[in-house]
């Protein structure tokens, strides 16, 4: 009972990176993928990509510069965000994303991006972030996306106060 009782804890341990490990690599709810190099190959079919912006719990307007891009499977694509904080003080977030519909992650690739990383905006700073990334050509040999004409992508910045200096 003893050796059960250890090999379930340690599966619970074990749960969480193991779950991020399967939803990375099957791009499972959405999630995207990191490549660090751009594919060989770029189709003559485009793919509206529509940029969702949206702040939890910070006194910061977050929005893309451009809300729709049409993108060629396979070519690198570039967008830039605008943020700035419109409180009194320094403030720290974290954005995170998702793409939809879910079964198009495993399909778009990020080659560059200021996701789960510490952003921190002093009181009136204004700062751009980039995202580079392309649609994986791999989509349209699959069932469930070749038809895809349009996707969104939803970034939420999220308060960060575990990454706030003055309370750590």
């Amino acid at each position: 009972l003893a050796g059960i009782f250890f090999l379930m804890l340690g599966l619970s341990f074990a749960a969480v990176p193991l779950y991020d490990l399967f939803c990375r690599v099957t791009g499972f709810g959405g999630t995207t993928q990191i490549s660090r190099e751009a594919p060989d190959i770029i189709l003559n079919q485009k793919v509206s990509v529509r940029f969702d912006t949206n702040v939890n719990k910070l006194p910061w307007n977050f929005k893309a510069k451009t809300n729709v891009m049409d993108v060629k499977i396979g070519q690198v694509n570039r967008i830039e965000f605008e943020v700035e904080n419109y409180g009194n003080e320094t403030t720290y977030g974290v954005a995170a994303f998702n793409v939809s519909p879910s079964s198009f992650g495993k399909y778009y690739s990020k080659l560059g991006c200021f996701c789960f990383e510490k952003q921190a905006l002093k009181a009136g700073e204004k700062a751009t972030y980039i995202m580079t990334f392309y649609l994986d050509p791999e989509m349209v040999n699959d069932p469930n996306t070749k038809n895809i004409k349009d996707v969104t992508m939803s970034y939420t910045f999220f308060s960060s106060d575990y990454y706030n200096q003055s309370k750590l």
